[in-house]
C-alpha cells in the first residue's frame, strides 16, 4: 500500500501516525538540547562513551551556536508552513539561545553549566 492508497483509505489511525511522525524532528531536537544543556541528564542516564564523546564537541560555544541556529531555522520554517503559536515561542527561544552563544563565542567565554540544572555554576569559571 503506497502513500496515496493510505490517504484514500479513510483510516484515521494512519492519519494519527502521520501527525506523530511530523513532530519527530522536534523530539530529536529536544533530546539533543536536553543532553547538551542539562548536565544532570548525563549523570542520571546511562550513556555510551561514543555518545559522551559526541557531546564533548558541543562544549564549544561556536558548535552550540551552530546547533541552535540550525534548530531555530527548522522551527522558523515550520512556523512559515502554518500558524502555530507554540512553534513561534520555540523558534524565538532557540533564536535567543543562538544569539547568546554567538555573543559568548565572540567574547571567548567557555560554556557554563547552571547549578539549577545540575552543573557547577559560574564559580568554577570566574
Amino acid at each position: 500500500m503506497g502513500l496515496a492508497d493510505e490517504f484514500r483509505s479513510g483510516n484515521f489511525s494512519l492519519y494519527g501516525q502521520w501527525q506523530v511522525r511530523s513532530y519527530l524532528h522536534y523530539l530529536i531536537m529536544a533530546f539533543l538540547l536536553v543532553f547538551i544543556e542539562i548536565p544532570l541528564c548525563l549523570k542520571c542516564c546511562p550513556t555510551s562513551a561514543k555518545f559522551d564523546n559526541a557531546l564533548q564537541q558541543f562544549q564549544n560555544s561556536y558548535f552550540r551556536a551552530i546547533a541552535y541556529v540550525v534548530f531555530a531555522v527548522v522551527m522558523w520554517l515550520a512556523v512559515g508552513l502554518g500558524d502555530r503559536t507554540l512553534q513561534v515561542v520555540s523558534a524565538l527561544a532557540l533564536s535567543f539561545g543562538a544569539v547568546s552563544y554567538v555573543i559568548a563565542a565572540a567574547r571567548h567565554q567557555t560554556p557554563a553549566s547552571s547549578t539549577i540544572t545540575g552543573g557547577t555554576g559560574v564559580s568554577t569559571i570566574v
